[in-house]
């Protein structure tokens, strides 16, 4: 792993990108984003490790292991976790290694629960409403870290 690594740590539910919801989501999946994100980043001169996981502990131990590897940044689109978990926000909080929240859709704009961001409380960035474009505006800001 190198410097110019960054880790794209996405939560639960967005394994069913492109079958849910799509007039909130849109009709990409994961994959899709997978592919942009990659060919974009080699433009860069990064490398993307993408993973996703329903699980919050996940996303915490690939959240220390972006720390304990180099990475250059994390780009975390959370999920649901977003409103709810504290312990996404400590797990933020004790790294060094700067996160990028992105979200496809605006919470903001939605229902009231979501407008409480603990992933945004500690984040260096939030980006949300660009659909799949959010991610590479997110590795764009990475990049100038």
């Amino acid at each position: 792993m190198s410097e110019n690594t960054v880790y794209v740590l996405n939560g639960p539910n967005l394994n069913l990108l492109g079958m849910r919801e799509p007039e909130i989501y849109g009709t990409d999946t994961l994959d899709d984003i997978a592919g942009m994100l990659e060919d974009h980043a080699k433009g860069l001169g990064l490398e993307i490790h993408m993973r996703q996981s329903n699980h919050e502990g996940h996303l915490i131990d690939w959240l220390h292991e972006a720390q304990a590897e180099g990475a250059k940044a994390v780009i975390l689109n959370a999920g649901a976790y977003t409103h709810t978990s504290i312990a996404l926000y400590d797990a933020i909080k004790s790294i060094k290694t700067p996160v990028i929240e992105v979200h496809l859709s605006d919470p903001m704009k939605r229902e009231e629960f979501r407008h409480i961001s603990y992933v945004g409380m500690a984040a260096v960035k939030a980006i949300m409403g660009l659909g799949p474009k959010g991610y590479i505006v997110a590795l764009d800001f990475a990049a100038e870290l």
